[in-house]
């Protein structure tokens, strides 16, 4: 049997998936997937994952000795799941279909995720709206069945990781008019509000408007989670952390958008 070179596309489904994985790539620069099926050790769902998920937390314990369980849980979490976020913002918003999700292989890098396979398949195409709410509700199921599986090996609760989720999609919401230029700040919030609508993820966390002093607005994100980093570095708290002061969250998220506003101008 000849191998499948995917250097050269031989059909549409082919042709699609070159051109999803290229866009996701250049409007991210730092997603890195490419075409085929899952290779040895790496995560796919419908597979026995339990001993790459077992290995997995074993380095983060290792590397954060004092961090604990909840911690280590949570990193399995966002791990496996901001690659599939990820790609399905960008299907919708930058490439106009959406792949089959679940079928996506992720690759183990140390204590990090990073790097995906996907093979070629249908993809589903049709108006803005209607692909988010394929590619929210397909997210989701992937999400439950991620989640499903994290439990097997240790206990991370339903609420506190559908709030990172959440997050996930806020930072990613924060984005979109990167991925199709363009948006009003209004629009881009509407957007991100019917992601969560379409995940079931709806009161988890929003987007909110924030007035700059010289008169400017911007996004940025209200959430309801928290990531636990501080479990592992101690006293550090994400600019957006809900456990901090409003006041200073705020004024920190204020600081970071003026930088980003100064630095893109």
């Amino acid at each position: 049997m000849t191998a499948r070179n995917y250097l050269f596309a031989a059909t549409q489904e082919d042709v699609a998936l070159t051109r999803l994985l290229a866009t996701a790539a250049s409007v991210t620069g730092f997603m890195s997937g490419a075409p085929g099926g899952a290779l040895p050790g790496w995560h796919v769902l419908g597979q026995d994952n339990t001993a790459l998920l077992r290995t997995f937390y074993a380095r983060l314990e290792q590397t954060y000795p004092h961090a604990g369980q909840p911690f280590y849980a949570v990193r399995l979490w966002t791990n496996l799941m901001w690659q599939p976020a990820y790609l399905a913002a960008i299907a919708v918003h930058a490439h106009g279909a959406v792949p089959e999700l679940s079928r996506m292989a992720q690759k183990t890098s140390g204590n990090d995720i990073n790097g995906f396979r996907l093979p070629p398949g249908p993809q589903y195409s049709a108006g803005l709206e209607s692909l988010i709410r394929r590619a929210g509700a397909d997210l989701r199921i992937m999400a439950d069945r991620v989640l499903a599986e994290i439990n097997t090996v240790t206990k991370l609760k339903r609420v506190p990781a559908l709030r990172l989720l959440t997050d996930r999609m806020l930072g990613i919401g924060l984005r979109l008019g990167k991925f199709q230029p363009g948006l009003s700040i209004a629009e881009q919030h509407r957007l991100c509000r019917l992601w969560l609508e379409a995940m079931g993820l709806t009161g988890q966390g929003d987007l909110e408007v924030l007035d700059l002093h010289d008169g400017r607005q911007v996004l940025i994100s209200a959430r309801k989670g928290c990531c636990l980093d501080y479990l592992a570095f101690p006293g550090t708290y994400c600019a957006s952390c809900p456990k901090q002061d409003d006041t200073l969250r705020l004024d920190r998220q204020r600081r970071d958008a003026i930088a980003e506003l100064d630095a893109a101008s």
